[in-house]
């Protein structure tokens, strides 16, 4: 298929593809889809090898937000029933994390709702960093707590996080239709802040919220614009008791056009297969790890997930490893802050200097919904059924008396 061989070539020069080629592959059939994923896989292997990066979410501070995001089960008027808690003490978030530790991951999520960390939070945060770092040598740990004030992604990086986490979610276009307690530009802004304080920023997406192919693709080029180096790809857990309860939309081969399309449009960051992989690509995960090189390890923040062992499993019989402390995730030109594509020197394909296809000022022309014509049989992504067995909240690890999942 020419679309899969251009698509690996500018994968393996880190050339940004044309919005057009992006949307053709989500448009593919069920017949070409072992090709996309053997040809994302080419781009995979070239810039991260078989290694498969393991995180670890701590939830330190449960329910009790005051947004409104509708895919969030700790929105403000949540009846989902999930663990409410307020700030883990720095041992007892230190204890959470050994468990994930353990397991084999090298980085840890420390995650809080709320729209933003106080000066105090700040403190509190810090003090469970320096608690986590001084038990475990070589850990990484990214902190996700909310939009920023400034200052604070400084006072965080001297604390010693490694990383930020702040997802757009969704398209610009699309974003108010989720939530409406904040903007799109105030998630941007705080992305910003992280990369300016020396963070490694890590942003990514929710699918499946009834989004169209465009408003993925305009989610994917907009994280590319922002350079994260890592992008997690989360699929929406519809949780009984929260707006988007309803909506079922993904099946497991529109979960890996969307993992393929990514990882085509951004070939040298770190690609995260986030929440809701158990539920929507169920069996054919170990598929996935052709596209993402990293994934969560056990539990999510308020959900249930694949037991630890059994990632750990699936990882080794695909023909995975996963990736040690002493490894680096990032290729050299990316980890050393070098030039190049995707880096913030670079006036190339995909910085923020970029004109023409891909780039805010390409007014929409190339690329429409008309020009990405599915490539042979129509494919076929209608959801038969809500698989809400699938989903369980969370009543282990964080927050309760029970043993983790790692």
């Amino acid at each position: 298929m020419d679309l899969l061989n251009t698509l690996v070539d500018k994968g393996l020069r880190r050339e940004l593809p044309t919005r057009e080629e992006a949307l053709a592959v989500l448009a593919t059939s069920d017949d070409d889809l072992l090709d996309v994923v053997a040809a994302a896989g080419k781009v995979r292997r070239q810039w991260f090898g078989r290694r498969v990066k393991l995180n670890y979410l701590v939830n330190l501070k449960s329910g009790l937000c005051p947004e409104d995001c509708n895919y969030c089960s700790q929105r403000l008027g949540s009846t989902t029933g999930i663990l409410k808690y307020t700030w883990l003490k720095p041992d007892e978030a230190s204890q959470a994390a050994a468990a994930g530790l353990a397991g084999g991951a090298k980085r840890v999520c420390l995650v809080a709702s709320g729209r933003g960390p106080t000066d105090r939070d700040v403190d509190r945060v810090s003090k469970t960093i320096k608690a986590i770092k001084d038990e475990n040598e070589g850990v990484e740990v990214c902190a996700c707590l909310g939009l920023l004030s400034d200052g604070q992604a400084e006072r965080l990086r001297e604390a010693g996080a490694d990383a930020y986490n702040h997802n757009l979610n969704t398209s610009e276009s699309t974003y108010a239709d989720i939530t409406t307690t904040h903007t799109y530009a105030d998630r941007v802004d705080t992305v910003n802040k992280a990369h300016a304080a020396g963070l490694s920023a890590c942003s990514g997406l929710i699918a499946g919220m009834g989004e169209s192919d465009e408003d993925l693709v305009d989610v994917v080029y907009s994280l590319r614009e922002l350079d994260p180096d890592s992008v997690p790809v989360n699929f929406l857990i519809p949780v009984e008791g929260t707006p988007l309860a309803k909506e079922w939309n993904l099946t497991p081969q529109r979960c890996l056009r969307i993992l393929a399309m990514v990882r085509f449009v951004c070939p040298d960051v770190e690609v995260r297969i986030a929440g809701g992989r158990e539920v929507h690509l169920r069996t054919m995960q170990p598929l996935a790890l052709h596209l993402a090189n990293s994934i969560f390890l056990g539990d999510y923040l308020t959900t249930e997930g694949q037991a630890g062992k059994a990632d750990l499993e699936m990882i080794a019989d695909a023909g995975f490893e996963v990736e040690g402390t002493d490894q680096v995730t990032l290729p050299e030109h990316r980890a050393t802050a070098g030039g190049g594509c995707g880096s913030h020197e670079s006036a190339g394909c995909g910085s923020h200097e970029s004109a023409g296809c891909g780039s805010h000022d390409s007014g929409g022309v190339c690329g429409t919904a008309d020009s990405a014509a599915p490539v042979g049989e129509p494919r076929t992504d209608q959801v038969t059924e809500a698989r809400t067995d699938l989903v369980a909240v969370r009543r282990r690890g964080a927050g309760t008396d029970l043993a983790p999942n790692a």
